[in-house]
C-alpha cells in the first residue's frame, strides 16, 4: 500500500481488514496482516466512519516502536490481544535504549523500542524466538 505522506512511525503494517466491532463510542478493527497474523485496534467510531472503514479493505496498521514490547517463552493471563510471534533478525543497543527489529509471519517487520536494560535482561540477540505484544488502543489505521 502506498502513501503519499512519510511518518516517523515506523511500524506500518499492510493488510485487509477482516472485522469491524462497533460499540457506544469505540469499535474494534480486526485486520488480517499480508501472510501474518491478525491485529487488532480499539479506535473512536468517529475515526471508523471518518476513514469509511469497511470490512474486506486495504488499509496499513500504524504502531509507534515504543508502544511494542517483547517477551519470550510462553505467555498465559495477558490482557494484551496483540501477540506477534516472530524471529529477532537486528538488536540495535544504544547507551540507554535498544531497539529490536523482529519478522513476523508473512515477511513484515516490527520494530520494538525498550530500555536497555530489559533487553540485555531478556538477554535477547538475533535468531531467538520473541512475541511482540501491543495493545489495541495503541494501535493506529490508516487509509489511501
Amino acid at each position: 500500500m502506498e502513501t503519499g505522506v512519510r511518518l516517523s512511525i515506523r511500524n506500518q503494517l499492510d493488510g485487509v481488514i477482516r472485522t469491524i466491532s462497533r460499540g457506544e463510542v469505540m469499535a474494534t478493527v480486526r485486520t488480517a496482516l499480508d501472510g501474518g497474523p491478525e491485529i487488532t485496534a480499539a479506535i473512536t467510531l468517529e475515526a471508523v466512519d471518518d476513514l469509511g472503514l469497511t470490512e474486506g479493505q486495504r488499509v496499513r496498521v500504524l504502531v509507534k516502536s515504543t508502544e511494542v514490547a517483547l517477551a519470550t517463552g510462553t505467555l498465559e493471563n495477558l490482557s494484551i490481544r496483540n501477540r506477534l510471534p516472530g524471529t529477532i533478525t537486528n538488536v540495535g543497543h544504544g547507551a540507554v535504549m535498544t531497539t529490536v527489529k523482529v519478522t513476523i509471519a508473512g515477511g513484515q517487520s516490527v520494530t520494538a523500542a525498550i530500555t536497555k536494560d530489559g533487553a540485555e535482561d531478556l538477554e535477547l540477540s538475533e535468531g531467538d524466538a520473541v512475541t511482540a505484544l501491543i495493545k489495541s488502543t495503541e494501535v493506529s489505521i490508516a487509509v489511501d
